[in-house]
C-alpha cells in the first residue's frame, strides 16, 4: 500500500529525513517511535504533502502511485488521511459544514456522486458515535473552544467520515487523558483495522498501544529507522528509554 524508498528531506537548510525507507501492506498497522526530532513529524508532514518540506532524494509510492508527484488534495482523495499532533481551529466554519464539504470534494475527485444533506448527517451521527462526541459538538465551529480531547476527537470523526485507505496519524495520543485516549483508540480500530486499510501511528510513547496494537514497531532516530519490531519493542523502549535501545 505505502513504500517509502530511501526517502531524504530537508526543512529550510537542514536534513531532517536521512535515508527513511518502510513499507506498508494492507491490513497492518505500524508504529513509529521515536525521540524529539528524530523526523518523526516531518515524515508525516511529507507525506501529506505540506509545502516548506522539501524532498531531496528517494520515492513514495502509495497504491502504486508515485505520492510525491501528487498535490495535497489528489493525496487525499487517493485515500491518504493525515492527522494532526494539534488540530488547527477554523473560526467561522461549522464541523458539519466542513466535513461535508470534505467529504463531497474527496468523493468527486474519484468521481463519485456527493452525499446528500440527509445522507451525510447519517454518516455523521454514526462516527460521532463511535468516537462518543455529542452532534451538538459539530455544529460547532472547526475546533474553536474545544479541549484538547475534543479536537482529536473531532478529527477521528473526521477520519471516519472521510474513510482513507490509509491514515497517518501524528502524535494523536497528545493531551489525552485516560478516558480519551481508550475512546480514541477504539476509534482507531473501529475505522481502521480493516484487510484493506492500512495506519502508520506515530506515538512518543507506549499508551496508545494498549488499546491499538501494532503489527509492526519501529524506532526512529537522525532520520532514519534504526530498529523494526514487534509490539515487545514498544514495551522495551518504555523499560529502557530511546539512548539505550538506539545505542545497542
Amino acid at each position: 500500500m505505502l513504500k517509502i524508498d530511501n526517502l531524504h528531506a530537508t526543512v529550510g537548510d537542514t536534513e531532517i529525513l536521512r535515508g527513511l525507507s518502510l513499507e506498508v501492506n494492507a491490513g497492518e498497522i505500524h508504529a513509529i517511535m521515536g525521540p524529539n526530532g528524530a523526523g518523526k513529524s516531518t515524515l508525516a508532514y511529507v507525506l501529506g504533502g505540506r509545502p516548506g518540506y522539501e524532498v531531496i532524494a528517494g520515492t513514495v509510492s502509495f497504491m502504486g502511485q508515485d505520492l510525491l508527484a501528487m498535490e495535497p488534495h489528489e493525496r487525499a482523495a487517493a485515500g491518504l488521511f493525515l492527522g494532526f499532533q494539534y488540530p488547527v481551529e477554523i473560526p467561522g466554519v461549522s464541523n458539519v459544514q466542513f466535513l461535508r464539504e470534505a467529504a463531497n470534494a474527496q468523493r468527486k475527485g474519484r468521481g463519485e456522486e456527493p452525499l446528500s444533506g440527509g445522507e451525510f448527517l447519517k454518516l455523521a451521527k454514526e462516527k460521532a458515535a463511535l468516537l462518543k462526541l455529542d452532534m451538538e459538538m459539530l455544529k460547532r465551529n472547526v475546533n474553536v473552544g474545544f479541549s484538547g480531547g475534543e479536537k482529536k476527537r473531532a478529527e477521528m470523526v473526521q477520519m471516519g467520515i472521510l474513510d482513507p485507505r490509509l491514515a497517518v496519524l501524528d502524535e494523536t495520543d497528545s493531551g489525552l487523558d485516560i478516558d480519551a485516549l481508550k475512546t480514541v483508540g477504539e476509534g482507531i480500530n473501529a475505522i481502521m483495522r480493516s484487510p484493506d486499510k492500512g495506519v502508520l501511528l506515530i506515538t512518543h510513547y507506549q499508551r496508545l498501544l494498549d488499546y491499538v496494537k501494532p503489527d509492526y514497531v519501529h524506532v526512529l532516530s537522525k532520520g532514519r529507522i534504526v530498529k523494526t519490531g514487534n509490539a515487545e519493542l514498544a514495551l522495551d523502549l518504555e523499560r529502557e528509554g530511546y539512548d539505550e535501545v538506539i545505542a545497542a
